[in-house]
Parts: C-alpha cells; structure tokens; sequence
C-alpha cells in the first residue's frame, strides 16, 4: 500500500509541475492564470485534453509542439518529474508522521509548498527573479507551518521564540548580510526572502544543512559550463533553484543526513 499511495503521490506531483510551469509563464507574461487555458508558448495555439498529460504527453510528443512542431524544451519534462519525485518523496519520508490531525494538516501545508517551490524554480530558472507575487505567499504559509509545528509539538511561543530567531539566521541572515554589503550586486533580495521561509520550514540546524548543500549543489552544477568556458566567472547565475532543491533535501533527509555526519565524520 506504501508503494501504491506513493505512486499517486507521484501523479498528483507531475500534474503540479505541469501546473507551475504553465503558471509560471503566464506570471510573468502578465496573463490571468487562473482563467486563461493552456497555449503553446510559440504559436499560441490552445492546448487539447491530449497535450496535457504530464510526462506523458512531452514523451508522446518528443518534446515538440503537436500544432507548430516547435520545441518545448527539457526544462518542462524536468519540473514535471522532479515534482513527481518531491510528491512521493515527501509521502515515503515526511518526518512528522500521520498520527494526528496537525502533522495531516503540516503534509497538506508542505505539498502546497512544493508547488510553490515548482514556481519559483521554474520563474528564477527561466528569467533570474524571485517575483514577490510568489515569495510573499511562500513566507506567510512557511510562518503558518510553523505555528502549527508549535501546537503540534506542545510547544509554547516564549519557547519557539528563540527557535524563530536561530531559524532565520543560516539563510536569510548570512544571504542578508551579503546583500547588505555588496549592496545587491552578489546576490538577490528575492534569494534572502526565499532564506526566512526556508529557515521557518527547516528550523536553524536543517537550515545550515541546507546553506552547504545549496552551495555545493550551485558549485557543481555550474563547473562544467566554466571549465568548457560556456560561462564567464561573471555571469549572473540564478541561485533560487539550488535553495530550493538543498531546502526540500534538507527538510526530507536532513535528519539522517546530520545523524550521519555527527557519527561518521565527527565520530560522536
């Protein structure tokens, strides 16, 4: 049943990822994505029932418009299976259980964030920005997180004050301090924006991992383009993305992943 319940998961996600890249496009063409039906992006066409199936429809299609025959990139099979992925993942691994109705209301909370998460990926992948009409929102369901994870733990808000505090520190207080001083030229206020929902999801010990995972995730994906010099040292790279795959690793594997390094490399 696991395996049955994940594979919905799975479905559930690529037709979020599908749904986040079609949003995404319209966000930023200024078009109503909650009205307008799906279009091919070169010749405009409306898509049919048939050139919507997420995964399926790209394969079937080998990537290509069926109407212009123009291509619709890797980029969109990519969001759809990385959110089948997340879907699964985040039902096989969700660290807070099933047993109550909060830590229910927390897995609903986090797939809403997943998608949010697509968004963003997708939009600062595409056109290097974090636009505030999607990180707002991902800061006030982040906070709401949160405070459900108080009662859930029985904490009280004297208590979780701190713990806010220490959040908020690895990731929006180290990027902040970055922007601060470089004045935005090293790095992006939406990337800071992007840290504070991060550091309320993950707590300050996930967070850090998160920090380093992103980093080293961001140095190894953009090695290859500047050993091959198909990128200048002094490129604008878009960080956002790597945020967001180090935050959902961190928050999915975090424990394990910290366990390990506390008693394999630091021998405690």
């Amino acid at each position: 049943m696991e395996i049955i319940y994940a594979c919905i998961m799975a479905m559930f996600g690529a037709v979020f990822g599908s749904f986040a890249g079609a949003v995404a496009w319209r966000i930023h063409q200024g078009r109503d994505f909650v009205k307008e039906r799906s279009e091919c992006e070169y010749c405009h066409h409306i898509l049919g029932v048939n050139d919507l199936w997420p995964i399926a429809s790209w394969l079937f299609l080998k990537g290509k418009c069926r109407y212009c025959k123009k291509p619709i990139g890797k980029k969109t099979l990519a969001i759809e299976v990385l959110m089948a992925l997340a879907f699964a993942a985040s039902y096989l691994l969700w660290p807070y259980g099933f047993a109550t109705v909060l830590t229910v209301i927390l897995f609903a909370l986090w797939l809403v964030i997943l998608v949010l998460f697509a968004l963003l990926f997708v939009y600062d992948a595409r056109w290097s920005y974090l636009p505030d009409k999607l990180v707002w929102p991902l800061i006030v369901l982040s906070l709401l997180f949160f405070v459900v994870r108080v009662f859930d733990v029985g904490q009280t808000f004297n208590d979780a004050l701190p713990d806010l505090l220490y959040s908020l520190a690895p990731i929006a207080g180290v990027y902040g301090l970055i922007y601060l001083i470089s004045r935005g030229e090293w790095i992006g206020l939406g990337d800071v924006k992007l840290g504070i929902a991060l550091g309320l999801l993950l707590g300050w010990d996930k967070a850090l991992l998160a920090l380093i995972l992103a980093n080293f995730i961001g140095f190894f994906a953009v090695l290859p383009a500047l050993i091959q010099k198909k990128l200048q040292k002094t490129a604008h790279i878009p960080f956002g993305p790597f945020l967001i795959v180090a935050g959902v690793t961190a928050f999915l594997l975090g424990d394990m992943l910290i366990k390990w390094y506390v008693s394999s490399v630091l021998g405690v």
